[in-house]
């Protein structure tokens, strides 16, 4: 789904919520408190690219959307960012981000994710990405990536 911008990360970001409201234990009602009190006044953002995230949001996501944003995609990039740090942050336990065939990853997931791996501070976050170096060509935007990160002493 190259064409659908954030699609790799929507996929995961989906799943978590739905492991998030399906578990009932303390942590993960930390972790939503958290996201809840930190991101409500961007849910509507989020949402339109994670679409469960308005399964903890409730009757926050329905705020009206600021339809003057200059660069909505940048404001998705941020957001997303911010919700890594904030569930990782808010988390007792390791947050893990598997990534599977990146080779088919959209350019603006791509981006996010160098941005996360860039700014995160967090040893409680860790990203695992898969991909087929057979099915990539030299110029992929994955292999500039991994050169990227590894000057931020990040393993790739």
């Amino acid at each position: 789904q190259q064409a659908i911008p954030f699609s790799a990360l929507s996929f995961a970001f989906n799943e978590y919520f739905n492991m998030l409201i399906g578990s009932v234990d303390s942590q993960s009602v930390i972790i939503a408190s958290a996201l809840r009190e930190a991101l409500a006044q961007d849910a509507v953002h989020l949402i339109k690219v994670v679409p469960n995230f308005s399964l903890i949001m409730g009757d926050l996501c329905n705020i009206d959307a600021d339809s003057g944003c200059v660069d909505a995609q940048k404001r998705l990039q941020y957001l997303l960012c911010r919700f890594v740090e904030i569930i990782s942050d808010s988390s007792s336990r390791p947050v893990v981000l598997f990534l599977d065939d990146l080779q088919w990853a959209d350019i603006a997931s791509i981006t996010v994710i160098r941005q996360i791996l860039e700014s995160s501070r967090s040893s409680r976050f860790l990203l695992v990405g898969s991909c087929r170096n057979d099915e990539m060509s030299d110029d992929h935007p994955i292999w500039n990536l991994i050169s990227s990160v590894q000057k931020f002493d990040v393993n790739a």
